[in-house]
């Protein structure tokens, strides 16, 4: 039994300011229109046989990967587990709880194939192929990562040596998969160099295949105090409250005691039955703006665009818009990345150092670090169009049959307009259906709930006004989605 693991997580501040904290690099549209996340859900569902699923990410984004998962074409969709973390603790407390959770559910000898959901593969044929290597190293009890050809010297990369000729005790013959010698992290160009030479290097490719009861041995041997911990966590956590689905909540405490390390450090580097596969398939982690650009065709000049632009006289110049209309004149080897209340401007040779603007903009305690201008809740969306000292106007997107919480505001009044479908509101004791050009008003210390009972959109738009408009002015008292404990400030 084949179990995928999508690890869906990281900020991924190379690619701000797309990328944020509350909408990271798994949900960033590719040009076809589908993110990071998706792809990597349909590609571990197209795999033979598999029936079953296991996702982890953080307890923020749930609903936006279960609307990502369900908005998938698949022929035959598995079931999906979500394991949610409360907080980020790196890949191996990740796989951890993932080994537990796939021991419990279907058994210690089923195998977990680790992916990332940020990676791009766009031969499915190959990835099989490669998968089914290594679930046969991995069923005869080695732990298997995924190795791919290097075609320059990349220093962004870890780098895996292979024992060539070599084969692991209890591996059959001809499964093509070799024995490690060692993992190198990162290494410095000219070291790269000598590594392509010398022709028994891989990059790494940060997949794994290994059967639960192995990695959890790995484990107890390797990092012990992972393992307890995790043991505990796994024990001490229980079914999302609100779920309508197959969610488990980590505990909150135990979760965060765990040592935050990648499961590089913990395991693959101290096991000794470790293999890797040498995989043929085309594979890009997407790690900076020029690795997303180089999907978008280039023109005879080496532009490449997203969105409305007009280059003059420019030469590899990439170009993401949102909306507006960019133009650009005598430019040469740029990057720009506009968003509606961020641009990134960068030369292609610093488009690893992005992260660093984030770090600054984390110091300065900057919105744009952690929240787009649209920010995404369980019930839909809101968009802040525009903010002065005491008023705010905002778009409220909500999807149909969805609600936001009863709730009320301490300092803020709200007026809202309905634009586009009918609206449910309770305002205080009374209870309304709003149409289309029809409006209420919400005063401060009112107890309300604005709710979609339609199937179409519900569009709102929102006037707060007074001295305070902060996002933790909230109380709440009902919420469909779990969120009554939270104080306020990242939720709604």
């Amino acid at each position: 039994m084949l179990i995928p693991v999508i690890l869906s997580g990281g900020a991924g501040t190379r690619l701000w300011p797309v990328s944020r904290e509350t909408y990271p690099k798994p949900f960033i549209r590719m040009p076809d229109g589908l993110s990071l996340l998706q792809k990597a859900y349909q590609r571990a569902a197209a795999l033979p046989a598999v029936e079953d699923l296991q996702l982890i990410t953080n307890r923020e984004y749930y609903f936006q990967s279960r609307d990502d998962i369900a908005a998938c074409a698949v022929p035959k969709p598995p079931r999906v587990t979500t394991l949610l973390e409360p907080c980020g603790r790196n890949t191996a407390p990740a796989i951890a709880l993932a080994a537990l959770q796939i021991a419990a559910q279907f058994g210690p000898e089923a195998i977990m194939l680790v992916l990332p959901a940020d990676h791009l593969i766009a031969d499915q044929q190959a990835f099989a192929a490669a998968v089914a290597k290594a679930q046969a190293a991995a069923a005869a009890g080695a732990i298997v990562t995924f190795g791919m050809a290097p075609t320059a010297p990349e220093t962004g990369f870890g780098y895996i040596e292979l024992a060539t000729g070599a084969t692991l005790p209890g591996l059959p013959e001809g499964v093509g998969v070799h024995p490690v010698v060692r993992f190198v992290e990162k290494p410095g160009r000219e070291l790269a160099q000598s590594y392509i030479a010398a022709g028994n290097f891989l990059w790494n490719a940060g997949m794994f295949c290994v059967r639960a009861d192995v990695m959890l041995d790995a484990l107890r041997t390797c990092a012990p105090e992972l393992e307890r911990g995790a043991l505990a966590c796994f024990e001490a956590s229980g079914p999302r409250r609100d779920d309508d689905g197959n969610a488990i909540e980590l505990d909150a405490a135990s979760f965060a005691a765990l040592p935050n390390i990648s499961i590089d450090y913990a395991v693959m580097e101290k096991a000794a039955n470790v293999a890797v596969v040498r995989a043929d398939f085309d594979w890009s982690d997407i790690g900076s703006w020029n690795a997303l650009s180089a999907l978008t065709p280039a023109d005879q000049n080496g532009n490449r665009v997203e969105g409305d632009a007009r280059l003059i006289d420019s030469h590899n110049v990439y170009v993401r818009g949102a909306g507006r209309l960019i133009a650009g004149i005598g430019l040469k080897d740029l990057v720009l990345v506009d968003t509606p209340d961020a641009l990134l401007v960068a030369n292609c040779a610093s488009a690893q150092d992005v992260k660093k603007v984030v770090e600054q903009l984390r110091l300065d305690a900057h919105a744009s670090a952690h929240t787009h201008q649209t920010v995404h809740r369980p019930w839909g969306t809101y968009t802040v169009l525009e903010e002065s000292r005491n008023y705010k106007i905002k778009r409220l997107w909500v999807k149909p049959g969805a609600a936001l919480s009863l709730q009320l505001h301490q300092h803020r009044n709200e007026h809202w307009v309905v634009v586009a479908g009918t609206a449910s509101v309770r305002n205080g004791d009374t209870d309304l259906l709003i149409r289309t050009n029809e409006s209420t008003y919400i005063p401060a210390g009112h107890k309300h709930r604005l709710a979609n009972p339609g199937t179409t959109e519900l569009i709102i738009i929102e006037v707060q006004s007074g001295e305070y408009l902060g996002e933790d002015d909230i109380v709440r008292f009902d919420d469909h989605y779990g969120r009554v404990e939270d104080s306020g400030g990242r939720s709604r």
